[in-house]
């Protein structure tokens, strides 16, 4: 009697599920989703949760064989999958023939819902994640949720997305205005299907949008290098270098940002770093004889990203004072086959010297940032000329004649200030010697 009476309170899994769990839950959730919600406003009351929660509890804490954790645990799988497949995937690919943003919105929205599902269906079915899941070491309930979305909805339609995600960026970098919150959804929907890493983003994404960036760049350093002059073009380059940090903080993920800007330095620096520094009428040499400290700041700024990106205008910078040292030294050739008497005592040809170091010890110091590279430059500039004599004179007979006017009351009206300054720039001419 006793037996019959326990039976009596035995809950089969038809009764459970199809009286109260599916009815009660799974129709009014999928409802909603598909619909939106009834009049007031939620999901589900505290009574209609809590009658559903105890439900599955109740089917989960029966004595074998009346225990049914392993059906319901089969049973959440089934109808995720079944509703992922026969609503949501015909959904958004009925939106994919259209392609680019709606693909996209619709993507969101369902992912957005799955999340909502996701969630809810955890909570009704907690103690199976409690003790079930555990015992038999699975998949959490919300892990398992996004393993069949992943595996139902976002391996169908991931290139789509891809490609109406390549599509509007390269918009937004044509000017246009973009919908930088859909991506930015989008991108974590990604994220998320990495299930807790990023191998899925990457090889999905960022690897594409890396070689979708690569021809971008590379179409347009073909157009920039051929209209503009130098300065236009570096002007062009740091503008989209700090467009696409900006890109990577707004919506793409931050471990993306080293190897994006590594691609569009290649493109727009890299490969045209001779034809920039050499640019006929604005390149390097022309922006040191004008003076041009702005755009030389810029130049320095730009190549600098690059591993080997210094080296090269670092010797073009060595070559102008080079050639600016010589044609000192020609200059006071030129006196002397003019008929000026040499000497000893050539005032006017050391200054030219001094005058030369301090201007481009100020441009590699202010211009430059001080960098080692360009003082080298200075020296091995300074290193060539300064030690070819024109006359019977040495340099560091001039230079030391140059002390002895200075230092001499009657020979250069200096303050004291003066002096020492003077000194102080023929010692740094000295060390080339």
């Amino acid at each position: 009697m006793s037996d019959d009476k326990n039976l009596s309170h035995i809950i089969t899994f038809e009764e459970g599920w199809g009286k109260q769990i599916k009815p009660g839950a799974v129709d009014v959730l999928e409802e909603i989703l598909d619909n939106g919600f009834n009049k007031e406003g939620k999901f589900f009351s505290n009574k209609s949760y809590i009658e559903v929660y105890t439900k599955c509890y109740d089917m989960c804490t029966q004595r074998a064989p009346y225990n049914h954790s392993r059906e319901l645990y089969q049973k959440h799988g089934e109808i995720i999958r079944i509703y992922l497949q026969t609503k949501v995937l015909p959904a958004i690919q009925e939106k994919g023939i259209q392609g680019g943003k709606p693909l996209l919105v619709e993507l969101q929205f369902r992912w957005n819902n799955h999340t909502i599902m996701n969630k809810w269906y955890a909570k009704f079915f907690t103690y199976l994640d409690r003790f079930y899941v555990k015992h038999h070491s699975l998949p959490s309930l919300i892990q398992a949720g996004l393993t069949s979305f992943k595996d139902n909805i976002y391996q169908q339609i991931k290139v789509g997305a891809k490609d109406a995600i390549l599509k509007l960026i390269d918009q937004e970098r044509d000017g246009e205005i973009i919908d930088k919150t859909l991506i930015k959804n989008t991108v974590e929907l990604y994220e998320q299907m990495g299930m807790g890493g990023l191998d899925t983003y990457i090889e999905d994404l960022e690897s594409k949008l890396l070689e979708s960036t690569r021809e971008y760049y590379a179409k347009k350093r073909e157009e920039w290098i051929t209209t503009d002059s130098t300065p236009e073009y570096l002007i062009k380059a740091e503008k989209v270098l700090k467009e696409e940090s900006n890109r990577v903080k707004e919506y793409l993920n931050t471990a993306t940002e080293s190897k994006l800007l590594k691609v569009v330095e290649e493109e727009i620096l890299e490969k045209v770093e001779p034809a920039l520094l050499e640019k006929e009428g604005s390149g390097c040499k022309v922006l040191l004889a004008n003076d041009k400290s702005e755009d030389l700041q810029r130049l320095f700024r730009l190549f600098s990203r690059l591993d080997n990106g210094l080296p090269p205008m670092a010797s073009i910078v060595q070559e102008f004072i080079s050639s600016m040292g010589h044609e000192i030294l020609n200059q006071r050739q030129a006196r002397l086959d003019s008929g000026e008497k040499d000497s000893n005592d050539d005032p006017q040809f050391v200054k030219a010297l001094l005058a030369l170091h301090e201007k481009y010890l100020g441009v590699i110091t202010t211009d430059f940032s001080g960098h080692s590279e360009f003082h080298k430059a200075l020296k091995d500039a300074f290193d060539d000329f300064v030690n070819k004599d024109i006359g019977n004179y040495t340099n560091a007979e001039f230079l030391s004649t140059f002390c002895d006017r200075v230092l001499k009351s009657g020979g250069e009206k200096l303050s004291e200030a003066e002096v020492e300054d003077n000194l102080e720039k023929v010692v740094q001419i000295f060390s080339y010697l």
